[in-house]
């Protein structure tokens, strides 16, 4: 069976589309249970390899098997015809097939539609995304997928998942931290609001940790990221300044001993540079005055 690939805008007819799968809860408590096509053997079905969501919670699991035990699978599961081994692939319930195996349930209610691999990527994601079961990081994925695969932009994203542009550019925006870093925000050691307070940072992998050995708050983390940032500054400041030779250095302490005030040599490769004459007091600098003039007097006269 050949796939459907072609391209189509999110937004103009994606209300269409999600009305055809009902995004109601698993149990059908806000809304009306929708009637099974069928009730296909667990075996027959496989999961979307393509699923925005990477990590389901074995906690949750369990507690959606016990109910299922209870009452059964009262919202079907979407799926849609395969040409493979398995028969069929599932578009939107995946919580619910993971969780009847565990309930040991053979068979489980489903309906069927031939959906396009663009509008099965977008239902699980959308999915997902209305009962807010993506981390920070597979939800970037997600758009980055959406953005990728099918040429959708921020705008159209924006527009059809009700969420505002710059929440897509920046959670976006998380994918160019270091894999650690979102991994983790992925295992939920590490906030998405903090995770963005390091996405400038150079060292970042090195302050998430610093953030979550210490339980940093996010107003505190961005304040660790603002001082890093000085910190680095500063190193390479300091890296610039070339180390002076211990003939510059020697040079120093003759005029600061003969002067008896402090004397600083900066020179460049080029021979150029700066000297630097520190006095304490008025006496000093009327002093100083004094024997650079006479200098400059008996220069003058060995000219002549």
């Amino acid at each position: 069976m050949e796939k459907k690939t072609e391209r189509r805008g999110l937004g103009r007819g994606l209300s269409s589309l999600m009305s055809d799968i009902n995004l109601s809860p698993e149990f059908g408590v806000d809304g009306p249970a929708r009637r099974a096509d069928l009730q296909v053997p667990i075996e027959d079905i496989a999961p979307n390899p393509h699923q925005p969501r990477q990590r389901f919670d074995t906690a949750a699991l369990n507690e959606l098997a016990d109910s299922i035990r209870q009452k059964g699978i009262i919202q079907p599961l979407i799926i849609r015809p395969m040409s493979g081994k398995i028969p069929f692939e599932i578009v939107a319930g995946e919580r619910r097939w993971r969780a009847a195996q565990i309930a040991q349930l053979h068979v489980v209610p489903a309906i069927v539609r031939d959906f396009s691999d663009a509008e099965v990527l977008e239902i699980a994601i959308i999915e997902n995304i209305q009962r807010a079961e993506l981390n920070a990081v597979e939800e970037a994925l997600a758009y980055r997928q959406l953005m990728d695969k099918f040429g959708h932009t921020q705008e159209k994203l924006a527009e059809a998942l009700s969420r505002s542009r710059s929440h897509i550019a920046n959670t976006l925006r998380l994918l160019s931290l270091p894999a650690e870093v979102q991994s983790m925000v992925a295992t939920g050691k590490l906030s998405a609001g903090h995770a963005r307070t390091l996405i400038t940072a150079p060292n970042a992998l090195d302050l998430a940790a610093v953030v979550v050995g210490r339980g940093l708050s996010v107003r505190q983390t961005e304040e660790l990221v603002r001082k890093s940032a000085l910190t680095g500054v500063s190193q390479r400041k300091s890296q610039k300044a070339p180390e002076k030779d211990a003939d510059t250095r020697a040079l120093e302490a003759d005029l600061s001993a003969g002067l008896h005030m402090g004397v600083r040599i900066d020179h460049d490769i080029s021979g150029s540079g700066r000297l630097t004459i520190s006095y304490g007091n008025l006496d000093q600098l009327d002093l100083l005055c004094r024997a650079l003039s006479a200098a400059a007097m008996d220069a003058s006269l060995d000219q002549r």
